[in-house]
């Protein structure tokens, strides 16, 4: 850790407020690497095991159902160690940045090993499999997911700017991986691959080493502004991990949220995996390029519109309200389809319907959880993002591979016949006459110009398949509308944020330390690096200068002029970022001043009235639930202190 105080890992986002290159760059382009590949996987990692590797047959089909089961058990562990060590970790770079930063190459290698399994004996190839799957999933994406999931909840208290980030954030997994792998992948790169080993080799590690530089961009385009408070305070109590542990699962909200997040990746995760078999079976044929690009593109489109419509709607009704109504439609999409699951133009229409339900959790989600960690540190004192987030994460790996698993158990139990080449086919028919026999014909779907020959499944098999896809979700919507009538932690949040600072400020005033907000003494930090390496940097100018016979004051003062004008650009780009922020405020007031000028007096009167009202019922509960919160948190400090005193 020693070797990132070195400046050239520092973040390149200085501004107080969240900027537009740490949107874009950070938020937008530098995830879309490892979400890419890590959507690509999802979507046909299983496929390539069951079509290209055959892995169906191994142990009489047990190695494909229980090995991913297994795996994510210990991809569970390795959560729960990684938010224990994210929570633990105190560096300028932040909590969650550093480990970012390693997760680069280790996604690069370990993504190349997932697919490049080597020729072999069954048990070597399954040892491979189990060892490659875990490396990746159970360590590299790990690392990853853990620190990229902490990036919007760390970024800044700024409810505002925080549900933006998580919107761009949305956006790289939704609309831009999202486009590829619903449209590029199924109508050019899958039909070229058929179950051709090396090509899929080739893909997948293309994807890969895309995963490194773009990962790298995201680590220097993000900033933990929140983790930043802690700068200049002392060394910060330890806080036991079975505190931590209690905190996050006495908090209804947390619960409530971790509940909803298990039940839709559930039935996210089981129509993800569902969807190359339901489009290559059910809807259409065999990798016809065409079905499952129409599916997912069609079907996807409120994904992209989402970006401009959800976080405004959020906005004015309240994150949790525009959710829950989503989730009502969102079921309603799935049920169309289900009614008519091998009508191509019915179930385009309901996957339309569903995913304009589907978008305030897609875009939103991320907000609504980052405001429950600062309502957990309102109670207890101290954060645990690293340990909630670990719970999210655990529950996101261990539905991927729980699902595949049972996924994959069924598709064996059903009678799933795995498509083959033709060299394989024909020698397994023998013949090339044996084309000709009727029976033959029924059996085969696809003769392709791969090399691949598909076959038609079991009526079970399209059942289960069809399920999969387009029945699971109407239950786990319904039930997911159902949670989120319970959580209502925006309404109070800021709150609760103010309480946080005021209590940040007496720890100021204790240790006779002059409280700065956190903005204010990261510059300052910056200020200090940044005169430390101008010395060096004249240094090594007076040094070039001599031996090359250059005059130094000249030079000195030409660089000096540089930094200057580069410093004038910054502060005033940050300048007009303040104004137009005020400038947006200045209008929403505008707005309502002009609303209320334009009523009646008695409508003006019922308005005052309901506001007066509404205002009142709120400060009720408020002070109700500040009761309950500010027990709590006397609880926690004296559970702190005993374990203080007796050293953990």
């Amino acid at each position: 850790m020693k070797l990132l105080n070195s400046r050239i890992f520092n973040s390149r986002v200085s501004s107080r407020n969240v900027s537009g290159k740490e949107k874009w760059l950070g938020y937008l382009i530098g995830p879309i690497g490892a979400l890419l590949l890590n959507a690509v996987l999802a979507s046909y990692l299983l496929p390539y095991y069951t079509d290209v590797l055959k892995l169906k047959s191994i142990w009489g089909g047990v190695f494909l159902a229980v090995f991913p089961i297994v795996s994510k058990v210990i991809d569970a562990l390795t959560n729960i160690l990684m938010g224990y060590i994210i929570d633990r970790t105190k560096h300028k770079q932040g909590k969650a940045r550093p480990w970012l930063l390693l997760s680069a190459p280790l996604l690069a290698i370990t993504g190349v090993l997932l697919v490049a399994v080597p020729n072999g004996s069954d048990t070597f190839r399954a040892i491979w499999v189990m060892l490659s799957y875990n490396l990746f999933y159970s360590f590299a994406f790990t690392i990853y997911s853990m620190s990229h999931s902490l990036m919007v909840p760390l970024s800044t208290r700024n409810t505002t700017q925080r549900g933006g980030l998580s919107v761009f954030n949305q956006v790289s997994t939704i609309m831009v991986s999202g486009i590829i792998v619903a449209f590029i992948f199924p109508t050019l790169i899958m039909p070229a691959l058929g179950v051709n080993k090396e090509l899929w080799i080739l893909v997948i590690s293309i994807l890969s080493v895309i995963a490194l530089p773009l990962t790298l961009l995201e680590y220097y385009y993000t900033k933990e502004r929140i983790t930043e408070e802690s700068i200049d305070k002392r060394e910060e109590k330890k806080i036991p991990y079975k505190l931590q542990l209690k905190a996050i699962f006495s908090d209804k909200y947390f619960v409530l949220l971790i509940v909803y997040f298990l039940i839709y990746t559930v039935g996210s995760t089981v129509k993800n995996i569902g969807l190359v078999y339901y489009c290559n079976y059910v809807l259409g044929t065999y990798q016809d390029g065409v079905t499952q690009m129409l599916v997912s593109v069609l079907g996807g489109i409120p994904m992209g519109i989402g970006i401009f419509l959800v976080w405004p709607l959020a906005k004015k009704f309240g994150k949790k309200n525009v959710t829950m109504i989503g989730f009502v439609i969102y079921a309603l999409g799935s049920l169309i389809c289900f009614l008519a699951p091998t009508n191509l133009y019915v179930v385009l229409a309901g996957q339309f319907i569903k995913n304009i339900g589907g978008l305030p959790c897609a875009y939103v989600f991320m907000a609504l959880f980052a405001d429950t960690l600062d309502h957990m540190e309102w109670k207890t004192g101290f954060r645990s993002d690293g340990t909630a987030m670990s719970i999210y994460n655990i529950i996101m790996v261990a539905a991927a591979g729980i699902c595949t698993g049972i996924f994959g158990s069924f598709l064996n139990s059903t009678g799933y016949i795995e498509p083959v080449t033709k060299a394989e086919y024909f020698e397994k028919i023998g013949q090339l006459g044996s084309f000709t026999t009727q029976k033959t014909m029924e059996q085969i779907q696809l003769l392709d110009s791969t090399g691949t020959v598909a076959f038609v499944q079991s009526g079970a098999t399209n059942t289960f398949i069809t399920f999969a896809f387009v029945g699971l979700e109407i239950l786990t919507g319904l039930a997911c509308a159902g949670i989120l009538l319970f959580v209502s932690v925006e309404k109070t949040i800021k709150r609760k944020q103010d309480i946080i600072v005021e209590r940040e400020k007496e720890t100021f005033a204790k240790e006779g330390k002059e409280w700065l907000p956190a903005e204010e003494r990261s510059r300052l930090e910056t200020e200090r690096q940044d005169a430390e390496a101008e010395e060096i940097f004249m240094q090594e100018l007076k040094s070039r200068c001599e031996s090359k016979g250059l005059d130094f004051e000249k030079e000195a003062e030409a660089h000096r002029l540089a930094v200057k004008e580069k410093k004038i650009k910054t502060e005033e780009k940050q300048m007009l970022a303040e104004v137009k922020a005020q400038k947006k405020e200045l209008m929403q007031k505008e707005k309502l001043e002009r609303k209320l000028a334009g009523m009646k007096p008695e409508q003006l009167e019922k308005y005052n009235v309901r506001q007066a009202e509404k205002k009142a019922k709120d400060d009720a509960k408020w002070l109700k639930e500040k009761a309950k919160g500010d027990a709590y948190y006397e609880k926690t400090q004296v559970e702190l202190a005993a374990f203080q005193r007796t050293g953990g």
